[in-house]
């Protein structure tokens, strides 16, 4: 089992990153991969290697080959890397594990329903983490502005090089990358690439087909007259009807509102196929922590570099990404509907230059590495505060999320 002085010396560089493959099986004959615009899957060839033992007059060899094969995306780099993070937040709120945590609270006072229902965005959730427009547009308690004062305003000048505010308030962002695009510098602001990289890719697809139906049990006919309701709904009465540019009432079909049989079809109104699913022989997850990425960090402690502090915060991000990694499995591979997959975890592996040694890890260890890694950091002075900071959306923003909501709400009700 992975203990603190082989990640540290890892860290330090004895290897370039931490790898692990794992082998997973559909749960069901077909699986749904995500779609893309136009309704697409994202599937290409790829080449694999495989091991074949040959006979000859000699006895027998393994021979490693490699071949082109088709294969379907199953889960993005970008979906995994949202799926680690919401393991984190599920561990944070469950006490299993102490961090810095950034969110914007929504619910305030609990005086409108719609903010109350929103409750809380955190940097976990926010699609740009801590640079999102969420936090942008947010406000300190005595109401400035988030990256005018504080913490916020030390993100202005955060770097590779000095990384130590985004440690404080956000270190999951030196984790999964972030692009500042949205600071006082814009396009300009700081970029770190990401660390660490996963995705599931399912192998030997074959595309299946799909109808869509529905069997009305009322057997309802699109032989009556019915009309759109002014304000929202349906009515037999014409009166009571919206008007189209010829003052007439607007007409619908029962289909229209939901009600009636559809004929079964492989294809969609715009005639587009259905979305027919695919099998495949197998999947797997590949997963990447890039130790070398980790050292491109600095993080300077009051104004000053110092390679122990340097280290000490790589260590505690290696371990917070080792221990996203195993939450993730506690989790679970439901994708999505009719997507599920399962499989033994892999083993992990340090891998550098040409060589590999393995290790195994599960959940409750990584998360003791995280805390001991955390304490070390503490003691060099490195800040990892445990108290959330929590903002409050700034008037606009709420205004914004209000009335966006309301007019979609009503929008549908017209429908």
């Amino acid at each position: 089992m992975l203990n603190l002085d082989s990640l540290k010396t890892a860290v330090a560089g004895e290897y370039a990153a931490i790898r692990r493959i794992t082998r997973l099986e559909p749960q069901g004959d077909k699986i749904f991969p995500p779609t893309y615009e136009g309704g697409e899957y994202a599937d290409e060839p790829r080449q694999v290697q495989v091991e074949e033992v040959l006979r000859t007059s000699d006895g027998e060899r393994k021979v490693v080959s490699v071949r082109s094969v088709e294969t379907v995306l199953l889960d993005s780099v970008q979906s995994q890397a949202n799926r680690m993070e919401l393991a984190l937040l599920r561990a944070y709120d469950a006490g299993r594990i102490r961090m810095p945590m950034l969110q914007v609270d929504f619910a305030g006072d609990g005086s409108d329903p719609i903010l109350t229902e929103i409750r809380r965005i955190t940097a976990l959730e926010a699609p740009h983490r801590m640079c999102d427009a969420i936090f942008r547009d947010a406000v300190w308690q005595d109401g400035k502005p988030f990256r005018d004062a504080g913490a916020g305003s030390r993100l202005n000048t955060a770097t590779s090089a000095n990384a130590t505010a985004v440690f404080e308030l956000c270190p999951t962002a030196l984790l999964f990358g972030f692009w500042d695009s949205t600071g006082p510098r814009g396009g300009l602001g700081a970029k770190v690439q990401r660390a660490i990289v996963s995705e599931i890719v399912g192998y030997e697809k074959a595309e299946g087909k799909r109808t869509s139906s529905r069997i009305d049990p009322l057997q309802i006919e699109n032989n009556v007259d019915i009309y759109r309701k002014q304000g929202g709904g349906w009515t037999f009465d014409p009166a009571l009807a919206e008007k189209d540019t010829k003052n007439e009432p607007v007409r619908l079909r029962p289909s229209e509102i939901n009600h009636g049989n559809i004929t079964p079809s492989f294809k969609q109104k715009d005639g587009s196929p259905n979305h027919g699913g695919v099998t495949v022989a197998y999947a797997m997850q590949h997963t990447v922590l890039s130790l070398a990425a980790l050292r491109r960090l600095r993080f300077p402690v009051n104004g000053k570099s110092a390679a122990d502090a340097d280290n000490a915060a790589r260590t505690v991000l290696a371990a917070l990404g080792l221990a996203a990694i195993c939450l993730l499995d506690e989790d679970g591979y439901d994708l999505r509907s009719r997507c599920l997959l399962d499989g033994k975890p892999g083993t992990f592996e340090f891998v550098g230059r040409g060589e590999t040694k393995p290790f195994e890890l599960n959940a409750k260890v990584a998360l003791e590495l995280v805390a001991q890694t955390v304490a070390e950091a503490k003691k060099g002075g490195l800040p990892w505060p445990e108290e959330p900071v929590t903002l409050r959306p700034s008037g606009d923003l709420s205004k914004l999320v209000v009335e966006s909501r309301r007019r979609s709400m009503s929008a549908t009700a017209g429908n």
